[in-house]
């Protein structure tokens, strides 16, 4: 990880290498390094201000066409997309207008964050994607002209959300490197970004065992499904293309989760309204001044203590840290404690 921040309104080059045209262990990238306890920093992703809607496609550098076909609908169970009905007790999926609206916090079932070895030291905290800051997809999805590569832009904010309601973004970070392979992603494929805000930067694909190979475990934004490593029938995946995606035997598109880059969907081939992010979607704010990445810092410990306290433990150089913190509607308390049992708190309002 470099030590110099990254924020991410800058323009960011396209002419970078790729480092997953071959397959690498990342387990082997687990280092240590020096000791040291960082501030609150900024994350290798945040979400921007979504601003003016652009135009309703743009093209992106792709290198690709668009597939044959040109309009898909929505499967429905229990009045919402099949995928989201299995987490009915925690995300809200309404209908509103062309567009279906993806209500939660963010915050997923699973632990977090454990297993990161390049860690900026952001913190998942519940977000408000509710109302008019709600996620959203077309109900009615059409191809594009010329899809948006993943490659080449979409290094902002999310491009899919998945049936647990968390949402996913670019597999590259703003820098353009693989946030999986560079240590970034937990073992779930996540992190928390600069407004501490959870989201995979690969697919799901643990989804599959709770809603079945027959849903999507999560959604693009141009509204197109996203299945795991198997055809909605349970037959085995055929070749997909540059954006990991093919047509079904429905003849609507669709994309899949692999375990290979692009992991999810490699860029929209839906019509989206987008600059380089798709527009609109969620605002998160940062509530925590940003910081620098805490260099050897291994994350090995993440618990929810209650509804509303959460425990995340690291550690450098087999020495152990915790960070505790109280989240209300109002304000995010820490209690940053040292190996030693020394602590030090900080309260920021939301």
């Amino acid at each position: 990880m470099h030590d110099h921040e990254h924020p991410h309104d800058h323009e960011h080059p396209h002419d970078h290498e790729h480092p997953h045209d071959h397959e690498i262990d990342r387990r082997a990238l687990l280092t240590a390094g020096a000791v040291g306890l960082g501030g609150v920093l900024l994350a290798a992703c945040a979400r921007l201000d979504p601003g003016t809607p652009t135009t309703a496609t743009r093209t992106n550098s792709s290198t690709g066409s668009s597939p044959t076909g040109s309009a898909g609908t929505v499967t429905l169970r229990g009045g919402v997309p099949e995928g989201f009905d299995r987490f009915a007790d925690t995300v809200h999926v309404f209908a509103d207008g062309r567009y279906w609206m993806v209500e939660g916090d963010g915050m997923p079932a699973h632990d977090m964050m454990v297993g990161i070895t390049s860690w900026q030291q952001q913190v998942p905290v519940p977000q408000p994607y509710t109302g008019t800051n709600a996620w959203r997809f077309p109900a009615n999805p059409v191809v594009a002209p010329t899809p948006i590569s993943a490659r080449t832009g979409l290094f902002r904010g999310a491009i899919a959300i998945a049936a647990n309601g968390v949402p996913i973004f670019n597999a590259l970070n703003n820098r353009g490197d693989d946030a999986y392979l560079a240590g970034e992603l937990d073992q779930w494929g996540g992190h928390a970004g600069r407004a501490d805000d959870y989201h995979y930067h690969v697919a799901p694909l643990h989804l599959q065992s709770v809603v079945g190979p027959s849903s999507p475990i999560a959604y693009a934004l141009d509204g197109f499904a996203i299945y795991g490593e198997r055809e909605p029938d349970g037959s085995t995946v055929g070749a997909l293309d540059e954006y990991n995606g093919h047509l079904g035997a429905d003849g609507v598109y669709h994309y899949h989760g692999t375990t290979t880059y692009p992991y999810i969907n490699g860029g929209l081939v839906g019509v989206v309204s987008a600059s380089d992010q798709v527009d609109p979607q969620p605002v998160t704010t940062p509530l925590r001044p940003a910081g620098a990445p805490l260099r050897g810092a291994t994350i090995i410990g993440f618990e929810s203590a209650g509804s509303d306290l959460y425990r995340l433990r690291y550690a450098v150089r087999d020495q152990t840290y915790q960070v505790e913190y109280r989240v209300s509607a109002t304000s995010v308390a820490f209690v940053f404690t040292d190996p030693s049992g020394r602590t030090a708190t900080e309260t920021y309002e939301r």
